[in-house]
């Protein structure tokens, strides 16, 4: 059974950085691509950013490009999410996934939250002004 466990989020004031960490287990995690959403208050889910299998290739939602950094770290089986010059508008629970897709599929599929076969419980992140 896949386990993820987001970790990291708080409460922070507009323009600072968070990190988020989400940990896996119970799989092969090196093998698949992971991807952050997050569901804000009233608002549809939302996809972030999404990494591949390798860590090589990032794919990012244009709201947080340039802001926003995912990373992963395989031999420990953890996926980041770097955050900064954070904004209100960026105030959402945060979740990790992973996606059982091969790896071509997923980079065409990746924001589509039904790629992903296991989510963790979320993490919340509230910016104030």
């Amino acid at each position: 059974q896949v386990q993820l466990v987001e970790s990291g989020g708080g409460l922070v004031q507009a323009g600072d950085s968070l990190r988020l960490s989400c940990a896996a287990s119970g799989h092969t995690f090196g093998s698949y691509g992971m991807g952050w959403f997050r569901h804000g208050l009233g608002k549809e889910r939302e996809f972030v950013a999404a990494i591949s299998w390798s860590g090589r290739v990032t794919y990012y939602a244009d709201s947080v490009k340039g802001r926003f950094t995912i990373s992963r770290d395989n031999a420990k089986n953890t996926v980041a999410l770097e955050m900064s010059t954070l904004k209100p508008e960026d105030t959402a629970e945060y979740f990790c996934a992973l996606s059982g897709v091969a790896p071509t599929y997923f980079s065409t599929t990746y924001l589509d939250p039904n790629t992903y076969d296991y989510w963790g419980q979320g993490t919340q992140v509230t910016v104030s002004s």
